[in-house]
């Protein structure tokens, strides 16, 4: 059984091997990665006994728009509907907001939150600026 918790309180190595599953270099830098959920305004995880088996978090402005940043789920545990439940709670505590959007970083998943909602935005072309130098 998949308990979810809205906690914001991780271990790095938690984060390290949950980001490591899904082969996001985002993993090399676990202690950031802590620092980052704790200054999310939402966080919700799933955990399966103690272990971390998916999380989701959100940075919002408190009134009209909120971003779904970080949708994980562990290989071993995809295809159970944690991330549907996951998607499915964001929905829910942004529900008042104008806009409620996030990055589909792989073309596969487009379809995955087009069945939960979301659409694609027609003109909008998501920019980064990547700083992989970064020391954890």
């Amino acid at each position: 059984m998949i308990d979810y918790k809205n906690c914001k309180e991780f271990k790095a190595e938690q984060l390290k091997k949950l980001f490591q599953s899904v082969g996001w270099v985002s993993a090399d830098y676990p202690n950031k990665l802590v620092k980052a959920l704790e200054n999310s305004d939402t966080v919700i995880s799933a955990w399966d006994k103690e272990k971390l088996v998916g999380l989701i978090n959100v940075i919002d402005d408190g009134a009209l728009t909120a971003y779904a940043h970080y949708l994980l789920v562990d290989p071993d545990y995809q295809g159970k509907g944690i991330g549907t439940e996951l998607v499915e709670r964001i929905k829910r505590r942004y529900k008042d907001y104008l806009y409620l959007l996030l990055i589909a970083e792989n073309k596969g998943l487009v379809e995955f939150y087009k069945q939960r909602g979301f659409q694609v935005e027609n003109g909008a072309v998501p920019m980064a600026v990547m700083n992989f130098d970064l020391k954890d």
